[in-house]
């Protein structure tokens, strides 16, 4: 490598974790994700993505203008063959404090799921009930999750497609219980931009041998949608993730959201006038099929 593609490399890497730590902290900024005085446990799975969170939480910790703690935890659920040292000894090497929670979590989703069967969902739910109870026990006011835009945009078509509900994953989250609040730092973040991250830092990444070894996931085919639509339709997934921040409950059909039962008229109410003159229409922007003849109505 010249001097040149190395310095040129070196600013892309640079360009890469501004962009990261603006998008990590503009998330944090939008929805006071994490406040003066904060504990927040950032859970580790040995994953790129929450490698990154950390990396980026550890680094505006410095020059934020508030003072918050960061204490990384990660469920060791006792699958075959994990490595137990890996992130011990990366978190030491952050000099960073930190928790390995054990539990055997592996044998219990392996004796309650069927072969064949998608073992994400149960995982999910015995880990997140660990982490809850373990938050509250180190006193952690918040629980930092790796998720990212993908994974947001993908969870919302799931539901959409498979449960018929309009649900993702928001940014910042209170438990059902109201016991602890989750918070998602890379919301605003792309994946193909944390995979490149992730290569340039090394992470000591850890594969998921239970769920990561599954093929033909609802999940996996999702993320192939919107892999293609960033070929095919650059912004798309962006343009999807900020709907979700921009809803119109009159515009959908939800009864609970919306008043629709009871909607009367109020002509006492000034009139909304529309300045037809002002419309400038263009032929070319004119679809000649989409031309009904109304001489006749």
């Amino acid at each position: 490598m010249t001097d040149a593609d190395n310095r040129k490399a070196i600013y892309e890497v640079n360009k890469l974790q501004k962009r990261l730590r603006s998008k990590v902290g503009k998330a944090i900024a939008d929805y006071n994700m994490i406040e003066q005085g904060d504990v927040v446990m950032a859970a580790i799975s040995g994953g790129k993505d929450s490698f990154a969170m950390l990396d980026v939480l550890l680094s505006l910790q410095k020059s934020a203008p508030i003072d918050f703690k960061v204490i990384a935890v990660n469920l060791d659920q006792k699958q075959p063959g994990f490595p137990e040292h890996v992130l011990p000894e990366y978190f030491e090497s952050l000099d960073i404090p930190y928790y390995i929670i054990d539990k055997d979590t592996y044998s219990v989703v392996k004796q309650k799921v069927p072969e064949g069967k998608t073992t994400c969902g149960l995982c999910s739910r015995l880990r997140r009930g660990t982490l809850y109870s373990f938050a509250e026990e180190i006193g952690a006011t918040k629980i930092a999750l790796g998720h990212h835009m993908d994974d947001i945009v993908e969870t919302l078509f799931l539901n959409m497609f498979f449960g018929a509900k309009m649900k993702a994953m928001p940014p910042k989250l209170r438990a059902d219980d109201g016991r602890n609040t989750v918070i998602r730092p890379l919301s605003y973040c792309r994946e193909e931009d944390l995979v490149k991250f992730a290569e340039v830092r090394e992470y000591p990444i850890i594969p998921c041998n239970l769920c990561g070894s599954q093929e033909n996931l609802q999940r996996q085919n999702i993320k192939a949608m919107l892999n293609e639509w960033d070929k095919t339709s650059p912004g798309r997934v962006e343009n999807i993730f900020k709907s979700i921040k921009n809803v119109s409950p009159s515009q959908l059909a939800d009864n609970n959201l919306f008043d629709f039962v009871n909607l009367p008229i109020d002509r006492s109410a000034p009139r909304d006038e529309y300045d037809f003159s002002k419309e400038v229409v263009s032929s070319t922007n004119i679809d000649d099929s989409l031309i009904i003849d109304v001489s006749n109505v």
